[in-house]
C-alpha cells in the first residue's frame, strides 16, 4: 500500500503518525516529485511551522503530530512539491541575523549579498569613522540591504527605492517591523532622485542575462519576479544605465557597491574605471571563489 495519499495531486499526511513518520512520509513525497535538498526543506517546513528551534524539534521526534497543524503541513508540503521555494511558503527569510517578510514580488534574499552589506559597512566605517553618510540602496527589493545597514550602523542615513509598487510596499514592512529608519522612493533606478546627493550607492541588480533565465533552477525561474532576474542581453544592462543615470545626482557617490553574477566583475570594474570617479577599485569573492561584489572608493 503506498504510504502516501494524493488528493487531486497535493500531499495528505496519515493520521496516528509521529513526527519522524511525519518527517519521513513527506521528504519521500517531495522527492517523488524531483525536489532537491528534499530532507533539508522538509526539516525547514516542519520546524517552521510548529514553531521549534532545533534542539526541541529534535527531542520531539517520538511525539504525535500536533493535529491543528496538520491542514498547514498538507498545504506547505503540496506547494514545495510543486516547486514553490520554502521562503514563499512561510513567509519570511533569515538574512544577517534578522527575519525579512518575502513574498513573490521580491527576490528572496542570499547570504551572498550578506558579503555585500558587510563590506559596504567596514570601508563606511573607514571613509566616515564619525558622522552621518547617506546611503542609496537602488533596487532594494525586500529591502534586506538598506534595513540592514541602517540597524547595524544607526547613524547612517538610507534611502532605497524600487520600481515595483509590490517589492516596495514588502520593503517598508520590513523596515517598520524591524524598526529601521529608512526612507523609500519608486522609480528605475536613479531616476527618483534628480538633483540629490549620496555619499555611498549600493545595488543588487537583475544580472541574468536573458537568455539564461530559462535555464536557472525551476524554483528560481518559475517563482521569483522575473523583473528581479533578468539583466537585459547579457546581464549587464542596470550597471551601464546606473552609470548614465549618475548624471542626475549632484555628484558621484564617493563609495559605491555591486553586486554581480558570474564573470561579470571584470566588465563592471572596466565601467567604474571609465567613470574616473573613483581612485581605488576592488573585487570581492564569496565563498565558492566568485567575484561577487565590485567596489569602487573616491
Amino acid at each position: 500500500m503506498n504510504r502516501l495519499s494524493s488528493g487531486r495531486g497535493g500531499f495528505q499526511l496519515r493520521k496516528g503518525l509521529t513526527l519522524r513518520e511525519a518527517f519521513a512520509e513527506a521528504s519521500s513525497f517531495l522527492r517523488e516529485r524531483g525536489v532537491e535538498e528534499a530532507d533539508e526543506n522538509t526539516r525547514l517546513l516542519l520546524k517552521e511551522i510548529l514553531g521549534m528551534t532545533g534542539a526541541q524539534y529534535v527531542m520531539a521526534l517520538r511525539e504525535p503530530f500536533p493535529d491543528q497543524f496538520r491542514e498547514r503541513w498538507e498545504n506547505a508540503i503540496t506547494r514545495k512539491g510543486d516547486g514553490e521555494p520554502a521562503q514563499y511558503i512561510l513567509g519570511d527569510q533569515e538574512f544577517y541575523g534578522f527575519t525579512f517578510e518575502v513574498t513573490p514580488e521580491v527576490l528572496i534574499p542570499r547570504p551572498e549579498t550578506e558579503l555585500l552589506v558587510e563590506a559596504v559597512l567596514t570601508r563606511a566605517k573607514a571613509l566616515w569613522p564619525e558622522g552621518s553618510p547617506s546611503v542609496l540602496d537602488v533596487g532594494t527589493g525586500s529591502g534586506a540591504i538598506a534595513v540592514s545597514l541602517k540597524l547595524l550602523r544607526q547613524e547612517l542615513v538610507v534611502t532605497a527605492s524600487d520600481i515595483s509598487e509590490g517589492a516596495l510596499g514588502v520593503a517598508q514592512r520590513n523596515a517598520q517591523r524591524l524598526g529601521a529608519d529608512v526612507e523609500f522612493r519608486q522609480g528605475s533606478l536613479l531616476e527618483p532622485f534628480m538633483g540629490d546627493k549620496f555619499d555611498i550607492l549600493v545595488s543588487n541588480p537583475p544580472y541574468i542575462p536573458a537568455a539564461d533565465i530559462e535555464e536557472l533552477q525551476p524554483e528560481v525561474r518559475d517563482f521569483e519576479p522575473r523583473s528581479a532576474l533578468d539583466g537585459g542581453p547579457d546581464g549587464l544592462w542596470p550597471y551601464r544605465e546606473i552609470m548614465k543615470q549618475l548624471d542626475l545626482l549632484q555628484s558621484d557617490p564617493k563609495l559605491i557597491a555591486f553586486e554581480l553574477g558570474m564573470g561579470q566583475a571584470e566588465l563592471v570594474e572596466n565601467m567604474l574605471r571609465s567613470r574616473g570617479s573613483w581612485s581605488r577599485i576592488e573585487t570581492v569573492f564569496d565563498l565558492a571563489g566568485i567575484g561577487r561584489h565590485v567596489i569602487g572608493i573616491a
